[in-house]
């Protein structure tokens, strides 16, 4: 059974990064009044995660979720992509199914359950997305509207939310900022697909 806030309160996420080279890290993070600091890591810096790419969110009072994707097309991205993925919220391995062939972007969607809790992730552009949890008998569910915005260290993340917000879909919509969702329009899969290609392409001539 949820025990959610009584209201969630929209909030805004600031891009950061730090480090050097293959210790840099880069990001969003800020504070969700209900939720206390939130921060995204996208991805880990890839000493770490030498055969995949790896996107994390924590924070003090929210599970860490960790979205992972390995494969050699990794090789070619700067973000975890829909395929080859892992999803793990605290100790929990969560499926996620979609449909490749959908021709809209609702049939395209992600689809996951946690917790009990049913799940759908849709794009509505290149750089707005929601994320909705299923009412039940138990809980009217919530549906969560995030934006990325901004250029540069303006870059910025700001979170809406319809309807009581749990910590796990905090950290879900959270994380799914720092995770490639072209395949979840036709258009952007075609994209991403021939982005990889080229780039694996130039690599190896280099």
């Amino acid at each position: 059974m949820h025990t959610p806030t009584a209201s969630t309160a929209p909030f805004t996420l600031a891009f950061w990064k730090e480090g050097r080279t293959h210790e840099q890290r880069a990001g969003y993070r800020g504070t969700a009044a209900e939720f206390g600091e939130i921060v995204l890591t996208a991805p880990l810096p890839r000493k770490y995660t030498p055969d995949g790419v790896v996107s994390e969110v924590r924070g003090p009072s929210v599970p860490t979720t960790v979205f992972e994707t390995r494969g050699i097309h990794t090789e070619a991205a700067d973000l975890p992509t829909l395929n080859r993925s892992v999803l793990r919220v605290g100790d929990a391995v969560v499926h996620l199914r979609r449909n490749r062939f959908g021709l809209t972007r609702r049939a395209r969607a992600l689809h996951f359950r946690y917790g009990g809790d049913h799940y759908r992730l849709r794009a509505v552009n290149r750089k707005q997305f929601v994320l909705v949890r299923r009412a039940d008998d138990e809980d009217p569910g919530a549906s969560l509207t995030a934006k990325l915005s901004g250029l540069g260290g303006g870059k910025k993340l700001v979170v809406r939310t319809a309807g009581r917000a749990v910590a796990a879909d905090i950290v879900l919509v959270t994380l799914f900022a720092g995770v490639d969702r072209a395949p979840l329009t036709r258009s952007g899969a075609v994209r991403a697909a021939l982005g990889r290609s080229t780039r694996l392409f130039a690599e190896s001539r280099a």
